[in-house]
């Protein structure tokens, strides 16, 4: 089986933390980083075997200021 490499957010909302795959748009939680991250390979796998993934142009992530 072929390796790919995803990229997660992750924030805590209340008592949970987030997790959120950019390019796929699984998203899943956990009562720790390492735990929501797991959940979310876990939920991507199960959604990629539905829908396996198509080959496409890498995401590119960065950030940006705006006035608050």
């Amino acid at each position: 089986m072929n390796q790919s490499t995803f990229t997660a957010t992750i924030h805590k909302e209340e008592e949970y933390y987030v997790a959120n795959c950019v390019e796929i748009g699984t998203v899943s939680q956990g009562k720790t980083i390492d735990e929501a991250l797991e959940n979310l390979k876990e939920a991507t796998e199960l959604y990629l075997e539905e829908f396996p993934l198509k080959v496409s142009q890498p995401t590119f992530i960065t950030t940006f200021n705006i006035a608050a």
